[in-house]
């Protein structure tokens, strides 16, 4: 079983795109193999809530699209029967995801997809300081999201 935990602190976000963050999400754990149980959240917030935690826990005193906070270590072995894996939190600015969605010419959803899913690859352990991780990361994003049919068009 995934479970994803929604939180909304914008009072903004419609049920769709919960329903649609849960499905893509899924997609992706399986194209990433995973077979366990496990358990994420996904916060929305405005631009001076992700401004605030980029700061307290990035110093970074900006306004940004997407925080990941991932729970597992690297090698951690989780011991206990049924216990599911606790993948960590991904927070999406709503604000920012808009904003974007129409400097890239797509639609607001395809965006919240994006970030949602690139938010999910960093809590596998992606990363893209380095231009060879780079690669790799936006790699593997554009292959789950053209293989949901989350294309750059829609």
């Amino acid at each position: 079983m995934f479970t994803i935990d929604f939180s909304d602190h914008t009072s903004e976000v419609d049920d769709a795109w919960f329903a649609q963050i849960d499905d893509l999400l899924t997609f992706a754990k399986e194209q990433e193999n995973i077979n366990d149980e496990a358990e994420l959240s996904v916060t929305f917030v405005d631009k001076s809530e992700i401004q605030d935690i980029n700061k307290m826990y990035r110093d970074k005193d900006k306004v940004t699209d997407v925080i990941s906070f991932a729970f597992e270590e690297e090698d951690a072995e989780i011991v206990g029967a049924d216990i599911p894996r606790v993948l960590g939190d991904i927070i999406i600015c709503t604000d920012v995801a808009k904003e974007q969605a129409e400097q890239y010419g797509h639609s607001f959803e395809r965006e919240l997809g994006f970030l949602a899913l690139h938010g999910f690859l960093h809590l596998l352990g992606y990363d893209h300081i380095e231009q060879d991780d780079e690669k790799v990361m936006f790699g593997r994003q554009d292959e789950i999201l053209n293989a949901y049919g989350l294309t750059r068009d829609k």
